[in-house]
């Protein structure tokens, strides 16, 4: 009985460490010292990766804002569960960017003869645009991994100029894309 008693002794103090590293800050995850890492056999403790360590508001900068012609600041808000944030230009569009870390591109319900395939930076993404109905929309959706997605919906003012649409999604996400996971 004292073996096993030492050895809880023993066991408890690394156990909550470890535990403890769980709930390790988005900045400070990642910072571990050399040797903190070679004291234990243990996995290194999971850290907050992919798009749950994002702030979809702070993807796009002033400066990127500027660029892609919107003045205004982001609204964060929830879209069916997932984290967004949504830019208005009064008189003139709305960008919606939203991170999907459960929905990955193939997991999508996107009608398939409005989307066509591509590429953004390193992320494969698909554009979606109904031609025919010529309604103002567009969305450019990005993988990230197998299982996550950010998906910018434009809508112009008026519901008009789907192409005009498409080239601002298309702005939006070549300025989100690069610091996306």
């Amino acid at each position: 009985m004292d073996e096993r008693r030492r050895t809880v002794r023993w066991l408890a103090p690394v156990l909550l460490l470890w535990l403890g590293g769980c709930g390790q800050h988005p900045a400070e995850a990642g910072h571990t010292s050399a040797s903190s890492r070679s004291a234990t056999t243990a996995p290194p403790p999971v850290a907050w990766t992919g798009l749950a360590a994002l702030d979809p508001c702070t993807l796009l900068t002033p400066q990127d804002r500027s660029t892609a012609g919107i003045g205004v600041l982001g609204k964060p808000k929830e879209i069916a569960g997932a984290r967004a944030c949504d830019w208005t230009v009064p008189g003139s569009f709305g960008v919606t960017v939203t991170l999907s870390a459960t929905d990955g591109l193939a997991d999508l319900e996107v009608a398939k003869k409005n989307v066509t395939k591509t590429t953004v930076g390193a992320h494969p993404a698909l554009k979606v645009a109904d031609k025919k109905a010529a309604d103002g929309t567009c969305a450019v959706l990005l993988g990230v991994g197998d299982g996550a997605s950010v998906q910018i919906d434009v809508s112009n003012t008026g519901f008009s100029d789907t192409p005009l649409a498409c080239r601002r999604a298309g702005t939006v996400a070549g300025l989100v894309e690069p610091k996306l996971p």
